[in-house]
C-alpha cells in the first residue's frame, strides 16, 4: 500500500461531489442491508461491497449510458450507481414483485435492461463470456459501445477468464475488463492461490493493454477508466484494469472471517475511499464538514425510502410461480 500523502483532486468540483455522493450512497445502502439480513428480511446469500466503493463509482462514472455492464454477485453498488432505483433493488432482495426481477433473482442476480445492466452473476467468472458475447455483437453491428465487465481476483483462476481474454484479444473486441482485486477469493489470500499475483501481467499475456490502479482512490479509478474506455471506444482493442481494493466485511454473511488479521483490516480502513476523497476535498476548500453530513443524511433518507418501498411490496402469487420456469410443450 502506498502510504505517501494524498494527491490533489484534479477534477471539477461538481464531478468530485457526485463521486463522493455515490460512494456514500453505496456505503449506507450496504450497511443497512447487513442489518436487514440479521432481521431476516433479506434472505439467501448477501455479499457486501463495503470498502470497495471507489471501484464501481469511478468506473461507472467514466462510462456512457449506452455502454453495457456485467457485474458479479457483489453488485448492489454497481446497480445503484448505474441508475437502478434503490427501492427496486431493495424490493428484489426482499423477494417482492416490485423488484427488478420480480423478487426471483435476489441479491446476486440484479438485472435491468433499461440501464443496460446485465447482471449480477452467482458463478465466479460467469460474467466474462457474457461480456465477450455482448462486445462481439457490438463489433459485428459496428456500434461504438463499451462493455465493462467486473470480476474478482478469484475469477482469474477460472478457465472462463483465460478463454474470454483470449477471444477478446484475438478478435479485438470492445471490452473493458475490470478486475476488483480485493486480495481474497472467498477465504483464500491471493498469494496462496496464484503463482503470479500481478494480475495485469496475465491480461498482458493475451496482448491486452493492462494497468494496475489504486482501487481505494476514486479519482485514480475514474481517470484510469476514462482513458481505458476512450481507447476501447476508439477501436484500439480491449483494455484491462486491475483495481487494487479491499473489502472490510467478510466474503458473505455466512463467512466467519477467520483467515485474516483484524490489524490488516484496520490498516486498510485508514485508506478508506470515502474519507480518502472527502478529506482531500476539505483540504482544498471544496467541501465542509456540514456539506459532508448533508450528503450522508441524503443517502440515509434514500435508503430509508427504499426500505419502506420494499416493505410495502407484494409477494408473488403462488399461481404464477411456474411462469418463465416451465412451458407447455408445442404439439
Amino acid at each position: 500500500m502506498d502510504e505517501s500523502g494524498p494527491a490533489p483532486v484534479d477534477l471539477p468540483r461538481e464531478l468530485s461531489l457526485r463521486l463522493l455522493r455515490d460512494m456514500v450512497r453505496i456505503r449506507r445502502f450496504e450497511e443497512v442491508c447487513a442489518d436487514l439480513y440479521g432481521q431476516g428480511k433479506i434472505r439467501g446469500f448477501l455479499h457486501l461491497y463495503v470498502g470497495e466503493e471507489a471501484v464501481a463509482v469511478g468506473v461507472l462514472h467514466a462510462l456512457a449510458a449506452e455502454d453495457s455492464i456485467v457485474a458479479t454477485y457483489r453488485e448492489h453498488g454497481h446497480a445503484l450507481v448505474r441508475g437502478m432505483a434503490a427501492g427496486v433493488i431493495m424490493a428484489e432482495m426482499f423477494g417482492k414483485v416490485e423488484g427488478c426481477c420480480r423478487g426471483r433473482g435476489g441479491s446476486m442476480h440484479l438485472f435491468d435492461a433499461a440501464t443496460r445492466f446485465y447482471g449480477g452473476n452467482a458463478i465466479v467468472g460467469g460474467g466474462l463470456p457474457l461480456a465477450v458475447g455482448l462486445a462481439l455483437a457490438d463489433s459485428m453491428q459496428h456500434t461504438a459501445r463499451v462493455t465493462a465487465c467486473f470480476f474478482g481476483d478469484g475469477a482469474v483462476a477460472e478457465g472462463a477468464f483465460h478463454e474470454s481474454l483470449n477471444l477478446a484479444g484475438l478478435w479485438h473486441l470492445p471490452v473493458l475488463f475490470c478486475c476488483e482485486n480485493n486480495r481474497y477469493g472467498m477465504g483464500t489470500a491471493l498469494e496462496r492461490a496464484e503463482s503470479e499475483t500481478d494480475l495485469a501481467r496475465k491480461a498482458a499475456s493475451y496482448r491486452i493493454a493492462a494497468e494496475r490502479v489504486d482501487g481505494m482512490d476514486v479519482v485514480a479509478v475514474y481517470q484510469a477508466a476514462r482513458g481505458a474506455a476512450q481507447a476501447v471506444r476508439s477501436d484500439e482493442g480491449p483494455r484491462f484494469l486491475e483495481l487494487l481494493t479491499y473489502r472490510y466485511r467478510a466474503h458473505s454473511m455466512f463467512d466467519p472471517d477467520l483467515y485474516r488479521d483484524k490489524a490488516e483490516i484496520e490498516q486498510w480502513k485508514r485508506r478508506g475511499p470515502i474519507h480518502n476523497l472527502s478529506n482531500r476535498l476539505k483540504a482544498q476548500g471544496e467541501l465542509t464538514e456540514e456539506q459532508f453530513l448533508a450528503i450522508d443524511a441524503a443517502a440515509m433518507a434514500e435508503v430509508q425510502q427504499a426500505i419502506e418501498f420494499a416493505e410495502r411490496g407484494t409477494w408473488e402469487s403462488v399461481d404464477t410461480l411456474t411462469r418463465d420456469i416451465y412451458t407447455e410443450p408445442v404439439r
